[in-house]
């Protein structure tokens, strides 16, 4: 009786046994079947770029190198073209529009200029248009220069001009100043010039200023061309 229930008690022990191992094998299948199902989520999220060949991927790459290398040049020139207009507008060349007839006829209204800097007072010949800052009005002027430094000038009542007692040919001027009642005398200073408009009946000059003179530190450049309208691009004399 107690080996039977010796035998029994082994039989329970057994089928307990062999209950746990089917747990496990349960449990087993359900982490394969998990992982399974998590590579095949994977897979899935993947399939838009694992669908596009390796060649289609390698050019993806390419152009967006190729994309970013021209716009990485684009920057480059135009950044590089920046400083060189702000570097010749410093040093070199700079441009001005015409306001006044003062001018006329050389000049006329609207026109715009290219202006050379002025850096050596030896480059300025009489007739020179040149561009000068004035510290009587506080705004840049444009006349062309009469009187050099030493020079003795006289502006007669009948619209001639003469320099160091000779007559000057202006071919520039179309009509002379008549309005005078007097003659006008001047000595230019040195390192100073006289400067008078091509409209001699319509220019504040030096005939007029409180003083006739500007220095040379003054003088920001002599025009050049006249750039714009373009029906009358032409250099100036």
């Amino acid at each position: 009786m107690g080996k039977y229930k010796d035998d029994k008690e082994n039989i329970f022990d057994k089928n307990e046994f062999y209950k746990d191992e089917d747990e496990n094998e349960d449990d087993e299948d359900e982490l394969v079947d998990e992982y399974a199902y998590l590579l095949e989520d994977e897979k899935e999220d993947n399939t838009s770029y694992e669908k596009q060949p390796l060649p289609k991927r390698a050019k993806n790459r390419r152009h967006r190198g190729r994309l970013l290398s021209t716009i990485l040049e684009w920057f480059i020139t135009i950044v590089a073209a920046l400083l060189i207009s702000f570097l010749i507008n410093k040093f070199l060349i700079f441009k001005v529009y015409i306001p006044s007839e003062s001018m006329y006829p050389t000049l006329m209204v609207k026109d715009q200029l290219f202006v050379t800097k002025m850096y050596n007072k030896d480059s300025i010949s009489r007739g020179d248009v040149l561009v000068f800052y004035s510290e009587e009005f506080k705004e840049l002027l444009i006349k062309r220069v009469i009187g050099l430094p030493g020079d003795d000038i006289v502006v007669k009542a009948s619209g001639e001009v003469i320099v160091n007692g000779e007559v000057l040919k202006e071919d520039y001027v179309v009509q002379k100043d008549e309005t005078a009642i007097f003659d006008l005398n001047f000595k230019v200073p040195d390192n100073e010039y006289f400067f008078l408009g091509d409209n001699r009946a319509n220019s504040l000059d030096s005939r007029y200023w409180n003083d006739p003179y500007i220095s040379f530190e003054d003088i920001r450049g002599e025009a050049r061309i006249i750039v714009y309208p373009f029906n009358r691009i032409r250099l100036l004399r």
